[in-house]
């Protein structure tokens, strides 16, 4: 079953996977079937999407004869060879999805295949043999009327039928609410309550703890508290949140590191530490009337400012990120007109040292994040201009402070998406920076404004690792199904195809392929076609 095209460049795993040697579509199926519990629906959307493309019929035949076929493989720390079915060389969640896959198809399976499948399945000698899939090939058994099962005996293991009885017995009458498995008598237990009186006190605490007054067994009440700290993490990360308007975040709710703490969670330590923290140094405090005075120059008019920054910006090197959030804030920096924002903008990129990427971080944030998400209508050409040359020195704190999120914010409209697409075309942008800013979006959950500001970067030909471009092709055929009417999704897909077109692999077209099936926008034509055409 090995095709001259059978190690493609690109291909996920070709070096490595088992079935790096099998032809195109049952490589194709095989890889669907790794993507976790929805492997085996992925699995039957590829081979909804091979027989609407004009391919020919799936071969079941010659893939359960190449799972069956015996290859040597190195097995143990000694070296040895071993002949091995691909079947039980494959990983196990592939496996289970292949059995899944299997039994929603078995009426178009030729029979003598299955049964040898089912039988090296049933022979695995692992030490420990995966319960799931011995009940998946038990119930296909059952289905092709062979085999020695007892009829409505259960395919499940005895260990599995002793787990799953136990838990059955750990459940009440509530349906969620957990008991212990075995229950003791009432009368006794209140008699040994009786006799206890701190245990029943303290039992009676707990249960008032717990929601609607039930008491929730010690091992449940562990995961519960692990669950509530899950739930207030996010929390401690919204102390830069974007409600800030892009200000600080309040420097009172951040953690002084390295403080010592006493059992009262304070100390003169920590006061210290926290009290340095909201102090600026000295030199600075000394200038900050005449940093205000510059600010209320720049809102006034430009006549008469040097190119040069003033001497006093100098003194922004001595701060330390949370000293630059305090003085930003002072400063009032979010209010600055777009016209002040952008002489700011000059003088701070004439500087010289550089800036941290802390500091820059902070005054991105503080500059330009509330004045965009606070955008009802186009972006001026001074702000536009402005953030695209501050993100041409400092991309990193631009995609930091600013590009996630914008992208991620729940307000994000038109005129945010329209500024981050003028953004990430912007000539003045390296192509080191293009790379770190598709970097960045790679690794968001998408939506309709990604597709704008991810096509517009692309338009750019950005170059990009053979990695890279395949964690794209990835997460694009992935929303096919959930962007079915989406303009921006099809122009995206488009821009892929006709700027790309090397770099896709045959491997990745058949992705494609699947993931425009269900497109219904006007495009959908130009889209088929360009697709046909990657494959001529």
């Amino acid at each position: 079953m090995a095709t001259p095209d059978a190690g493609l460049p690109g291909t996920e795993g070709s070096e490595q996977a088992p079935w790096a040697q099998l032809e195109a579509p049952a490589r194709l199926l095989l890889q669907a079937l790794q993507a976790g519990p929805e492997g085996a629906r992925r699995g039957l959307g590829v081979l909804r999407a091979l027989g609407r493309r004009g391919w020919e019929p799936f071969d079941w035949g010659r893939l359960l004869e190449a799972l069956c076929r015996e290859e040597p493989v190195v097995q143990g720390p000694d070296g040895r060879l071993e002949l091995k079915p691909l079947l039980l060389r494959l990983p196990q969640i592939c496996q289970r999805n292949l059995m899944s896959l299997l039994m929603a198809v078995q009426p178009s399976l030729p029979e003598s295949g299955l049964l040898s499948v089912l039988q090296i399945a049933q022979q695995d000698l692992a030490p420990d043999p995966d319960a799931w899939l011995r009940a998946l090939g038990e119930l296909l058994r059952r289905d092709l009327g062979v085999g020695t099962s007892i009829e409505g005996a259960s395919p499940l293991s005895k260990k599995c039928q002793r787990q799953l009885q136990s838990l059955c017995r750990g459940i009440g009458p509530g349906g969620r609410r957990l008991k212990s498995p075995q229950s003791p008598d009432p009368e006794e237990e209140d008699n040994r309550d009786s006799q206890q009186p701190g245990k029943r006190r303290k039992e009676s605490e707990e249960e008032a703890a717990s929601p609607e007054g039930k008491r929730v067994p010690k091992r449940f009440r562990c995961w519960e508290e692990e669950e509530d700290d899950e739930e207030e993490r996010p929390e401690h990360k919204s102390l830069e949140s974007l409600a800030d308007g892009g200000g600080a975040s309040p420097i009172k709710d951040q953690p002084v590191m390295g403080a010592k703490t006493g059992q009262d969670g304070s100390s003169l330590e920590d006061a210290k530490g926290l009290a340095e923290s909201l102090e600026l140094p000295k030199a600075i405090q000394d200038q900050l009337p005449r940093l205000q005075q510059l600010l209320k120059t720049l809102e006034e008019g430009l006549e008469g400012l040097e190119d040069a920054p003033p001497v006093e910006l100098q003194l922004l090197h001595e701060c330390s990120p949370s000293q630059m959030d305090l003085l930003c804030t002072q400063l009032q920096l979010p209010q600055l007109s777009d016209l002040g924002l952008l002489q700011l903008c000059t003088w701070l990129l004439a500087l010289s040292p550089d800036l941290s990427l802390s500091n820059a971080t902070v005054l991105t944030r503080s500059l330009f994040l509330g004045r965009i998400l606070s955008l009802t209508s186009s972006a001026s050409r001074l702000l536009t201009t402005a953030l695209t040359s501050f993100c041409a020195k400092y991309t990193y704190p631009v995609c930091r402070a600013l590009l996630d999120p914008v992208l991620q914010a729940q307000g994000t409209g038109p005129a945010q998406t329209e500024l981050l697409c003028c953004l990430v075309k912007a000539e003045s942008l390296e192509p080191d920076a293009q790379v770190l800013m598709l970097g960045q979006i790679l690794e968001l959950p998408w939506k309709e404004e990604i597709f704008l500001v991810l096509q517009s970067l692309l338009e750019r030909q950005v170059e990009m690792t053979p990695e890279k471009f395949s964690v794209l092709m990835e997460k694009l055929c992935k929303k096919g199904l959930a962007a079915t009417t989406s303009m921006a999704y099809a122009k995206l897909m488009l821009t892929v195809m006709t700027k790309y077109q090397a770099n896709i692999t045959e491997t990745q077209r058949l992705g494609l392929a699947m993931a425009l099936e269900p497109n219904t926008t006007f495009l959908r034509k130009s889209l088929q076609a360009a697709l046909k055409h990657l494959g001529s």
